[in-house]
């Protein structure tokens, strides 16, 4: 993977001393190799983080001897063989073959079309001297960022922002659009426009869509979806199912684990990292490499106030899966001396803009550091597993055999569900009910505190683009059906993930790679029947069922303990708060921050949480509010 960087101009040469400022702001980053390529009116430039063993070889920006197409990629391509044998690349070649190279191959057969026959994390640019054309793209799953300006005569492209930042005439005036969804969404989410960012002249490429340049003029269209229509799967028994699973699973993690360096996973004690941990570790023995695993768990002095149904130290399943897989390398980081508050320069200067990620911003980072230091390469993940291997949500199939009156197979799954669950039918089916019935038309929720301020409400008219959006304003709920279609559909919910593990990687050189967003592994789940999602009172049941061996009982069958992250943050800063309240006080009083921000919700929020606020409010919509404001203002200082 690389940082990559470009500058088409239509009527004048391309200046050294704005290409040599847009490389000179990639310096921060850790780099193997950086080249450029230049001619006059086009220039690229590559600076690039080996991962792959063909990675090595490559020199981008590359132009092919005899060709007229100049590439710079940020790209990992998952289904090398598959490309190799669509596009008839000679068995001698393929083994050293980068995938730059394939990506070239695959323009030069398919043209603009080529992005659909691309699996992997990749965002490229490609020059077509013959046909005087930019052409580039971004992966499905939105896994690697690209950020553009476009203006009179002038196209540049990076895959951050702060080389286009120190462009002549780009500036920092803020996007008071994006800022608006930014304050108003009081979920994780950052925003819904993901062609915008926080700078009013820096747009970005959303996740699958391609891009063309050509004489001045900017297309962007959206090639694909994760979550294309794929027809129903059906096999003959459950045990068919599993098995097509763990084909299908195994694929996409083994083709992850493609890199000259030490492979390394992020572990908690759940079902989607536990997964990829224990298809990760017997190919890796086979190549004689060990899998470096990493789980964060609360410091020793935290005292877990969470239900007994959740976990914030997920040790014990941990430890277990540890041990069930055997040879790991694994390490148990508490990052004990780390908060959320003293992250946030750092995290913005990371970031380039305001985040919503804080409660787990620290141990992000640390995992990354430490894998960087024991030369971890590829860093995999389960992000998105809860969505499709682990999908298979229990109550709300249930509402649906309650609204089609299937009676027999609702009392038997109910039967067992209860029994797994030591919960009675009487309690149950009340629940069910509501579910099965529930008015369709949310209602805006009145008791939310709005960080965004009044005025700027007003004059952006955020609160009418988000009408419509599943963004945390209304009680309106989504059933796990719907939802699952819009995790991997929604382009914002896509970019958000993209956008986070692009920065961090960046700086420690670690790519975070996910084998549950592989859209060979979503659209597979997608095309499982529910029946064999939701089984024998078993929710998430094909991934308990396709892990037996992989997985210990004690995490594979677990159905009444889930793991809960980021609930000791408030404990963390305890020693801090004196000075946050402080730093909010005098925000407040800013008039930066008070014409942009709700500063008497502020005030009344910091008065709510007292002081000191209790580590049981971790998850209080008013600390959040404080936290996220504390991020704001110190971006809105920086840009000053």
């Amino acid at each position: 993977m690389s940082a990559i960087a470009g500058l088409l101009n239509e009527h004048e040469p391309v200046s050294i001393e704005s290409a040599g400022l847009m490389m000179k702001a990639l310096e921060k980053y850790p780099a193997h190799h950086v080249r450029t390529w230049h001619d006059r009116h086009v220039f690229m430039g590559c600076h690039a983080q080996w991962f792959t063993p063909e990675s090595v070889h490559d020199r981008q920006p590359f132009r092919e001897e005899g060709q007229e197409l100049v590439i710079a990629a940020d790209a990992i391509i998952d289904n090398r063989e598959e490309l190799f044998g669509r596009l008839q690349i000679e068995h001698g070649r393929r083994e050293r073959m980068t995938d730059s190279d394939l990506i070239l191959a695959a323009y030069r057969k398919w043209g603009e079309e080529a992005p659909n026959y691309l699996i992997g994390d990749f965002a490229f640019v490609l020059w077509d001297e013959r046909r005087r054309r930019l052409f580039g793209a971004r992966d499905l799953a939105g896994s690697r960022t690209l950020y553009y300006v476009h203006r009179p005569g002038q196209f540049a492209f990076c895959t951050v922002m702060n080389p286009l930042l120190a462009l002549p005439g780009v500036g920092r005036e803020l996007d008071e659009s994006w800022l608006a969804e930014f304050l108003a969404i009081p979920i994780i989410l950052d925003t819904i426009d993901v062609r915008s960012t926080v700078y009013r002249r820096i747009g970005q490429i959303p996740p699958a869509h391609v891009f063309t340049v050509e004489q001045g003029s900017l297309k962007v269209r959206r090639y694909g979806s994760l979550a294309a229509d794929v027809p129903k799967l059906k096999l003959k028994s459950g045990g068919e199912y599993e098995e097509a699973f763990r084909e299908v699973f195994k694929e996409a993690v083994v083709s992850r684990l493609r890199t000259s360096r030490n492979v390394g996973a992020s572990l908690s004690g759940g079902l989607d990292s536990g997964a990829v941990v224990s298809f990760a570790a017997a190919p890796l023995r086979e190549q004689g490499k060990t899998l470096h695993t990493y789980s964060y768990v609360p410091r020793s002095d935290f005292t877990d106030w969470t239900p007994r149904s959740m976990a914030a130290d997920e040790t014990p399943y941990i430890r277990d899966i540890v041990d069930h897989v055997g040879t790991l390398s694994h390490s148990y980081v508490d990052f004990a001396k780390q908060n959320s508050f003293e992250e946030i320069d750092d995290l913005l200067d990371l970031m380039e803009a305001p985040y919503k990620f804080f409660e787990n911003s620290y141990w992000f980072k640390g995992i990354l550091a430490q894998a960087s230091k024991q030369d971890v390469g590829v860093l995999l993940h389960g992000g998105n597993g809860n969505y499709s291997i682990s999908w298979g949500p229990a109550m709300d199939y249930y509402a649906v055999l309650l609204r089609r009156l299937r009676w027999v197979r609702l009392y038997r799954e109910l039967a067992q569900y209860g029994k797994n669950m030591r919960i009675g039918r009487s309690r149950l089916l009340p629940y069910i009910g509501r579910l099965a019935f529930a008015n369709p038309s949310p209602k805006p929720l009145a008791d939310i505190p709005m960080l965004i301020h009044p005025d700027l409400a007003a004059r952006t008219g955020v609160f009418d683009r988000l009408k419509g959006h599943d963004v945390g304003l209304t009680d309106g709920w989504m059933n796990e059906f719907d939802a699952r279609t819009y995790q991997f559909d929604n382009l914002s919910i896509l970019n958000h993930q993209g956008t986070s593990s692009t920065k961090l990687s960046l700086r420690y050189a670690v790519r975070e790679r996910d084998p549950t967003c592989d859209p060979r592994v979503v659209r597979f789940c997608l095309s499982v029947p529910v029946e064999q999602y939701v089984q024998g009172g078993m929710d998430r049941a094909l991934v308990r069922r396709s892990t037996a061996g992989y997985l210990p009982d004690s995490v594979r069958l677990n159905q009444r303990v889930r793991g809960v992250q980021g609930a000791d943050w408030i404990h963390r800063v305890l020693s801090s708060w004196d000075e946050m309240s402080e730093e909010l006080r005098r925000l407040c009083d800013d008039p930066r921050a008070s014409r942009l921000l709700n500063v008497e919700q502020v005030r009344l929020s910091l008065t709510e949480m007292g002081n000191p606020p209790r580590p049981d409010r971790a998850f209080d919509r008013h600390a959040r509010l404080l936290m996220q404001s504390l991020i704001v203002y110190r971006f809105l200082r920086q840009c000053a």
